[in-house]
Protein backbone atom coordinates (compact mmCIF):
# COMPACT_ATOMS: atom_id res chain seq x y z
CA UNK A 1 0.00 0.00 0.00
CA UNK A 2 1.79 3.41 -0.77
CA UNK A 3 1.58 6.86 1.00
CA UNK A 4 -1.05 8.27 -1.39
CA UNK A 5 -3.52 5.06 -0.43
CA UNK A 6 -2.58 5.61 3.56
CA UNK A 7 -3.41 9.35 3.27
CA UNK A 8 -6.64 8.29 1.48
CA UNK A 9 -7.46 6.03 3.68
CA UNK A 10 -7.05 8.53 7.07
CA UNK A 11 -9.00 11.21 5.36
CA UNK A 12 -10.41 13.80 6.87
CA UNK A 13 -8.06 13.38 9.67
CA UNK A 14 -4.82 13.18 8.15
CA UNK A 15 -5.27 16.45 6.82
CA UNK A 16 -6.63 18.78 9.81
CA UNK A 17 -2.77 17.57 11.57
CA UNK A 18 -1.24 21.47 10.61
CA UNK A 19 2.34 20.49 11.62
CA UNK A 20 3.14 19.01 8.71
CA UNK A 21 6.42 16.80 10.32
CA UNK A 22 4.04 15.47 12.80
CA UNK A 23 1.51 14.63 9.72
CA UNK A 24 4.16 12.75 7.73
CA UNK A 25 5.41 10.56 10.64
CA UNK A 26 1.67 9.76 11.28
CA UNK A 27 2.28 8.71 7.86
CA UNK A 28 5.35 6.53 8.44
CA UNK A 29 4.13 4.59 11.28
CA UNK A 30 0.93 3.70 9.04
CA UNK A 31 3.44 2.80 6.76
CA UNK A 32 5.54 0.61 8.56
CA UNK A 33 3.04 -1.26 10.24
CA UNK A 34 1.56 -1.60 6.80
CA UNK A 35 5.16 -2.87 5.59
CA UNK A 36 4.76 -5.46 8.38
CA UNK A 37 2.53 -7.07 8.09
CA UNK A 38 0.11 -8.99 5.46
CA UNK A 39 -2.39 -6.40 4.57
CA UNK A 40 -1.31 -5.48 1.14
CA UNK A 41 -3.95 -3.54 -0.80
CA UNK A 42 -6.64 -1.01 0.39
CA UNK A 43 -8.98 -3.59 0.13
CA UNK A 44 -7.54 -5.77 2.48
CA UNK A 45 -6.97 -3.49 5.20
CA UNK A 46 -10.63 -2.21 4.74
CA UNK A 47 -11.98 -5.87 5.77
CA UNK A 48 -10.07 -6.23 8.86
CA UNK A 49 -12.21 -5.72 11.85
CA UNK A 50 -11.16 -3.38 14.56
CA UNK A 51 -11.38 -5.76 17.23
CA UNK A 52 -11.14 -10.05 18.22
CA UNK A 53 -12.96 -9.59 21.44
CA UNK A 54 -16.51 -8.54 20.18
CA UNK A 55 -18.53 -9.43 17.38
CA UNK A 56 -17.85 -5.94 15.46
CA UNK A 57 -21.04 -6.13 13.18
CA UNK A 58 -19.05 -5.42 9.93
CA UNK A 59 -17.32 -2.00 11.82
CA UNK A 60 -13.63 -2.54 9.98
CA UNK A 61 -10.78 -1.34 11.80
CA UNK A 62 -10.61 1.85 9.36
CA UNK A 63 -14.15 2.95 10.20
CA UNK A 64 -12.93 2.37 14.37
CA UNK A 65 -9.92 4.83 14.15
CA UNK A 66 -11.74 7.14 12.31
CA UNK A 67 -14.92 7.16 14.82
CA UNK A 68 -12.18 7.09 18.12
CA UNK A 69 -10.34 10.42 16.27
CA UNK A 70 -13.63 12.08 15.11
CA UNK A 71 -14.89 11.42 19.07
CA UNK A 72 -11.96 12.40 20.89
CA UNK A 73 -12.24 15.50 18.66
CA UNK A 74 -15.53 16.09 19.89
CA UNK A 75 -14.57 15.59 23.43
CA UNK A 76 -12.13 18.43 23.22
CA UNK A 77 -14.52 20.52 20.98
CA UNK A 78 -17.30 19.85 23.94
CA UNK A 79 -15.03 21.21 26.59
CA UNK A 80 -13.53 24.17 24.56
CA UNK A 81 -16.98 25.74 23.39
CA UNK A 82 -18.63 25.14 26.70
CA UNK A 83 -16.19 25.58 29.39
CA UNK A 84 -15.83 29.46 30.63
CA UNK A 85 -12.31 28.82 31.20
CA UNK A 86 -10.68 25.61 30.08
CA UNK A 87 -8.20 24.31 33.09
CA UNK A 88 -5.60 23.29 30.81
CA UNK A 89 -4.15 23.49 27.19
CA UNK A 90 -5.78 20.68 24.18
CA UNK A 91 -3.12 20.67 21.58
CA UNK A 92 -5.27 19.52 18.94
CA UNK A 93 -2.38 17.82 16.04
CA UNK A 94 -1.43 15.86 19.07
CA UNK A 95 -5.04 14.69 20.00
CA UNK A 96 -5.66 14.27 15.98
CA UNK A 97 -2.83 12.28 15.69
CA UNK A 98 -3.20 10.21 18.26
CA UNK A 99 -6.32 9.22 17.48
CA UNK A 100 -5.14 8.12 14.53
CA UNK A 101 -2.40 6.14 15.56
CA UNK A 102 -4.03 4.62 18.95
CA UNK A 103 -4.53 1.19 17.60
CA UNK A 104 -1.83 1.41 14.54
CA UNK A 105 -0.14 -1.77 16.50
CA UNK A 106 -3.29 -3.81 15.65
CA UNK A 107 -2.37 -3.90 12.01
CA UNK A 108 0.60 -6.28 13.45
CA UNK A 109 -1.64 -8.10 16.13
CA UNK A 110 -4.63 -8.95 13.72
CA UNK A 111 -4.54 -11.25 10.41
CA UNK A 112 -6.44 -12.94 7.92
CA UNK A 113 -6.75 -16.56 8.77
CA UNK A 114 -6.47 -17.94 5.89
CA UNK A 115 -10.25 -19.35 5.82
CA UNK A 116 -12.25 -15.71 5.54
CA UNK A 117 -12.07 -14.85 9.28
CA UNK A 118 -9.30 -13.24 11.19
CA UNK A 119 -7.20 -14.10 14.20
CA UNK A 120 -4.43 -12.96 16.66
CA UNK A 121 -0.78 -13.03 14.96
CA UNK A 122 2.72 -14.11 16.63
CA UNK A 123 3.15 -10.75 17.09
CA UNK A 124 -0.44 -10.54 18.66
CA UNK A 125 0.57 -13.16 20.94
CA UNK A 126 3.84 -11.18 21.97
CA UNK A 127 2.57 -8.08 22.71
CA UNK A 128 -0.68 -6.43 22.87
CA UNK A 129 -1.13 -3.48 20.26
CA UNK A 130 -0.50 -0.69 22.45
CA UNK A 131 2.94 -2.01 22.82
CA UNK A 132 3.26 -2.78 19.12
CA UNK A 133 1.94 0.28 18.17
CA UNK A 134 3.73 2.62 20.60
CA UNK A 135 6.96 1.01 19.33
CA UNK A 136 5.86 1.53 15.73
CA UNK A 137 5.66 5.21 16.72
CA UNK A 138 9.07 5.42 18.34
CA UNK A 139 10.49 4.01 15.30
CA UNK A 140 8.54 6.41 13.46
CA UNK A 141 9.97 9.61 15.53
CA UNK A 142 6.73 10.62 16.93
CA UNK A 143 6.87 12.54 20.01
CA UNK A 144 6.45 11.08 23.38
CA UNK A 145 3.05 12.60 23.75
CA UNK A 146 1.84 10.94 20.83
CA UNK A 147 3.50 7.39 21.83
CA UNK A 148 1.82 8.17 25.36
CA UNK A 149 -1.38 8.37 23.76
CA UNK A 150 -1.17 4.75 22.18
CA UNK A 151 0.48 3.00 24.87
CA UNK A 152 -1.71 4.40 27.51
CA UNK A 153 -5.37 4.28 25.50
CA UNK A 154 -6.32 0.99 27.01
CA UNK A 155 -5.50 -0.95 29.72
CA UNK A 156 -2.02 -0.85 29.44
CA UNK A 157 -2.33 2.74 30.65
CA UNK A 158 -4.58 2.10 33.50
CA UNK A 159 -2.88 4.46 36.77
CA UNK A 160 0.11 5.35 34.06
CA UNK A 161 0.74 9.46 34.04
CA UNK A 162 -1.02 9.93 31.03
CA UNK A 163 -1.69 13.49 28.44
CA UNK A 164 -4.79 15.24 28.55
CA UNK A 165 -4.95 13.79 24.74
CA UNK A 166 -4.53 10.25 25.63
CA UNK A 167 -7.85 10.93 28.18
CA UNK A 168 -9.48 12.06 25.34
CA UNK A 169 -8.84 8.98 23.27
CA UNK A 170 -9.41 6.73 25.80
CA UNK A 171 -12.81 7.74 26.50
CA UNK A 172 -13.62 7.97 22.66
CA UNK A 173 -11.98 3.99 22.06
CA UNK A 174 -14.56 2.61 24.93
CA UNK A 175 -17.52 4.72 23.56
CA UNK A 176 -17.01 3.39 20.68
CA UNK A 177 -16.12 -0.91 21.89
CA UNK A 178 -18.42 -1.05 24.78
CA UNK A 179 -21.65 -0.83 23.15
CA UNK A 180 -20.62 -3.51 20.84
CA UNK A 181 -19.57 -6.03 23.74
CA UNK A 182 -22.96 -5.07 25.86
CA UNK A 183 -25.05 -5.63 22.52
CA UNK A 184 -23.08 -9.28 22.11
CA UNK A 185 -24.20 -9.81 26.09
CA UNK A 186 -27.82 -8.69 25.84
CA UNK A 187 -26.63 -5.95 28.01
CA UNK A 188 -27.44 -3.35 26.25
CA UNK A 189 -31.23 -1.19 26.27
CA UNK A 190 -32.18 -0.69 22.72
Amino acid sequence: MNRTEITELLQPWIGRIRDEALREKVLDAWALALSRSGYKTVADLLRMPFTLLTDCKGISFVEHTLAVTAGAVGLAQAQMSHYGHLPYEIDMDRLVAGGLLHDVGKILEIEPDGKGGYRKSRSGYCMRHPISGAALAAEAGLPDEVINCIACHAKEGEGRPQTLETVLIHQADYATFDPLVMLQKGALIL
